[in-house]
């Protein structure tokens, strides 16, 4: 199941808006009062979804939470104009990796939510060991990135339309029962589990859609409530009978949920929460998966 889209709790909209808008180029859609749809593609859906509390407060940092976003761009040059259009506008950054399986460029929103920004590389290059894949953080040569961009001039359009949510980095507060979480309820494989304090975990074979750690947050408690920051993120499954199968799921091993039905009571979507309380809402899309 791969991230579809995230909602976040901000006490001031149009400052975040202005940074998701103007600096990574997502398109605006207003959904209702005070809740902004953020669009790659305005045929698509939203990847961000802004809602603005004016009693909101920061969320305390060594609380369990987000840790970052990650968006997805669909090649190496793609990375490299989001990268020039980052230092065209001096937005201050906060490091850059070569994960072996991909390469990231790291920052925060103007209410310090992380957010990645990478590219992947082909999968027959992921580095692999017995069996598995093997991330690794290595410097990434930001001269080289942009070279991607040659001499063309550098005009922007904001960011490219097959830019999706790649995967979501949580601060958890025991990692071996959000990973059983993730793993034993929601079908997660548990891809690399010998990085210090993180766990990764995804479907399809991809690197990782969900990534866990304790880094700022082992035995921590949830941010305080209506805090700025994550709301909820949103899974998307393939089909109503996987739907219907994660709920008997459940059913059967106690864990609450709520389901959302539509107009004719079919059930497009269940709502659940991790051991931390992060809300997470399970939908289904009748389009091609990727990753």
């Amino acid at each position: 199941m791969r991230i579809c889209s995230a909602q976040l709790r901000t006490a001031n909209l149009d400052r975040l808006s202005d940074f998701y808008v103007d600096v990574l180029g997502l398109e605006p859609v207003e959904l209702e009062q005070d809740e902004l749809g953020l669009y790659a593609d305005i045929d698509g859906d939203p990847l961000i979804v802004l809602s603005e509390s004016t009693e909101a407060t920061p969320r305390p940092e060594f609380t369990t939470g987000l840790y970052h976003i990650a968006f997805l761009l669909p090649s190496r040059k793609e990375l490299a104009k989001v990268l020039a259009r980052l230092s065209e506008k001096r937005y201050p950054l906060q490091g850059f990796a070569n994960h072996g399986v991909s390469e990231a460029i790291y920052l925060a929103d103007p209410d310090g939510n992380g957010i990645e920004l990478y590219r992947d590389l082909p999968r027959e290059e992921w580095p692999r060991k017995n069996g598995g894949i093997e991330m690794f953080t290595k410097p990434l040569d930001l001269e080289d990135l942009l070279t991607e961009l040659g001499d063309e001039p550098r005009e922007w359009d904001g960011i490219h339309p097959e830019t999706t949510l790649g995967h979501i980095h949580l601060q958890v507060s025991d990692l071996t029962k959000s990973g059983a979480f993730y793993h034993d309820i929601l079908g997660y494989d548990i891809v690399q589990k010998d990085f210090p304090g993180a766990l990764f975990l995804s479907t399809g074979g991809y690197h990782h859609h969900v990534g866990l750690n304790t880094w700022n947050s082992k035995g921590a408690s949830s941010a305080p409530k209506g805090s700025a920051g994550l709301v909820r993120f949103s899974v998307e499954t393939s089909d109503l009978i996987t739907l219907r199968h994660l709920q008997v799921q459940f059913l059967h091993k106690g864990v609450p949920f709520r389901a959302i039905p539509s107009e004719n009571n079919s059930m497009p979507a269940l709502v659940i929460h991790d051991p931390d309380g992060i809300e997470i809402e399970i939908v289904v899309h009748q389009r091609v998966l990727v990753n």
